[in-house]
């Protein structure tokens, strides 16, 4: 099989600043940011394509995320963390649903698993009906952009969307790679630190940064998603980059010590919309110290 990928979590470094914040499309934007998905105007549409292919799911190696959970076609099935798994509850529908289609299937024991203990496997209802697969509690879906058996460009998707490892869990990247940042001026805010991809990186003021610790959990780490940093990656971009422990046994990249995090409702690069939420969210410069406050 040709394992083709869009690293999300594996990112470049970018140590250049950029120079603007403009309309030009930065690296890797199109296969990680997630556009709705157009699927006319009939809603057997998006049924007919929730529910293809839901008769088997295995796990498959991948040199770049280790095991992921695909379907009998090799199609990759992702978790979305604005999801619960206790209880089971579905979070996406309309729009996001048609981006990301739920798996569906009426009988979870009916399905061949391989690699995937059985055990794991349930349902949940979906606002709109029908049964949609759940994996360890969370709801299943497939990425409408891939197009490929072997395709994971859903992986990372606007910090909340993740391949599902054969124990339900996220995905992350393999024990390689690097993780960067770049630099650029975004409005009025100046030059902030950004992912790879444009996304406004922020801190938190109920962290610390002497000694780097992290408060953002739960709930809070969905809406705030945290930068994580996989086993045996390396951080490059700006001296001021390092690691804090989050304590569920995933690493957190840091600024300046701060922890950093993307705003689930920043949409596209150089959105700021985190910026002075709760009067304690801010972006950073690169030395770690906020802007704009």
């Amino acid at each position: 099989m040709n394992r083709r990928s869009a690293l999300a979590v594996s990112l470049l470094a970018a140590g250049a600043v950029l120079t603007a914040c403009g309309d030009a499309q930065l690296p890797g934007t199109a296969d990680v940011k997630p556009a709705s998905v157009q699927v006319g105007g009939d809603a057997k549409a998006v049924d007919s394509v929730a529910t293809a292919l839901t008769d088997a799911i295995r796990a498959m190696p991948s040199p770049e995320f280790g095991k992921l959970v695909v379907d009998g076609d090799g199609r990759t099935i992702y978790r979305f963390d604005k999801d619960t798994a206790k209880p089971p509850t579905t979070n996406c529908t309309g729009d996001c649903a048609a981006a990301w289609p739920p798996v569906l299937v009426d009988d979870p024991a009916a399905v061949q698993a391989t690699g995937v203990d059985a055990t794991l496997l349930g349902t949940v209802e979906r606002p709109e009906g029908g049964k949609q697969l759940t994996i360890a509690g969370w709801p299943a879906y497939r990425y409408a952009k891939d197009t490929a058996p072997g395709d994971v460009k859903g992986q990372g998707a606007g910090g909340n969307w993740f391949a599902f490892t054969p124990e339900g869990k996220k995905a992350a990247a393999a024990k390689s790679g690097t993780v960067g940042v770049a630099v650029m001026k975004v409005g009025k805010l100046g030059q902030i630190v950004t992912d790879r991809e444009g996304m406004t990186l922020y801190r938190f003021d109920k962290d610390s940064a002497k000694p780097p610790t992290t408060n953002c959990k739960g709930d809070c780490a969905k809406k705030w998603p945290p930068v994580l940093v996989p086993d045996g990656a390396k951080v490059e971009g700006l001296d001021s980059l390092g690691t804090v422990d989050r304590g569920d046994g995933t690493r957190q990249l840091t600024v300046g010590g701060w922890p950093v995090y993307r705003f689930a409702e920043d949409k596209v690069p150089c959105d700021t919309k985190g910026q002075g939420v709760g009067g304690t969210w801010f972006a950073l410069n690169d030395t770690g110290a906020k802007v704009g406050a």
